[in-house]
């Protein structure tokens, strides 16, 4: 499947998953990685020749482990290896495009290591619409809730980008590139729609405006 955008009949039934704490691919978002781990090297490699695709997931440190490691959330992203390269020390650098959220049915044997899933994609069909749904986000109100946000952790950001996003744009980078908590990112991944999600991702931000100082942080671009 080499298009972005694929339709129902073409999402695969089962496939890999990358289980990363705080790591949320979204749907239209961008996600890189920087594989190095055995197993996901050999998962990364698998993908490369079986239609790009794979699924970021997280670890829900609430529920039980089992034979194949620690429980997960039920809900992920599936995302296309949309650009790939290889360091020099073995390492892949890689980016996840986000196409369609997914619920697991069952977890499946691994395989070289890495962990597979069945899925389930009923509930979040309208991922694949090919325009977003409109966030009815407040812009001025998430902008000044983002200023707060970034003050009280020293980041730098570039203003004049951030401005220039559409809503749905800005809405997915701030939700991935922010770092929230783990379940604040779940939540803002299981929202079940666009608007809430931005309902959501400003009241986190406000929610951290608020918060004491932070010390130094990363730059955000």
């Amino acid at each position: 499947m080499a298009q972005l955008e694929p339709h129902e009949a073409e999402l695969p039934a089962e496939f890999a998953v990358f289980p990363l704490a705080g790591a949320l691919l979204l749907p239209r978002g961008k996600l890189p990685l920087n594989v190095f781990e055995r197993r996901y090297l050999a998962m990364t490699e698998d993908a490369l020749g079986a239609g790009r695709l794979m699924g970021m997931i997280q670890p829900d440190p609430n529920a039980q482990a089992g034979e194949t490691g620690p429980g997960l959330y039920r809900v992920g992203c599936l995302g296309r290896l949309s650009s790939f390269s290889e360091t020099d020390d073995g390492r892949f650098l890689i980016t996840l495009t986000g196409l369609i959220r997914f619920a697991i049915a069952a977890e499946l044997p691994m395989v070289r290591g890495y962990r597979r899933v069945l899925a389930s994609y009923s509930r979040f069909l309208a991922d694949l619409e090919e325009e977003p749904q409109a966030t009815g986000v407040e812009r001025e109100a998430l902008l000044t809730a983002l200023r707060g946000y970034f003050a009280r952790r020293n980041f730098d950001a570039n203003w004049d980008a951030i401005r220039r996003m559409p809503d749905n744009a800005l809405v997915v980078t701030l939700a991935m590139v922010c770092p929230f908590e783990p379940a604040e990112k779940q939540a803002l991944l299981e929202a079940p729609s666009e608007a809430d999600r931005a309902a959501t991702l400003l009241a986190l931000l406000q929610m951290g405006a608020a918060e004491p100082d932070q010390p130094p942080g990363r730059a955000a671009s």
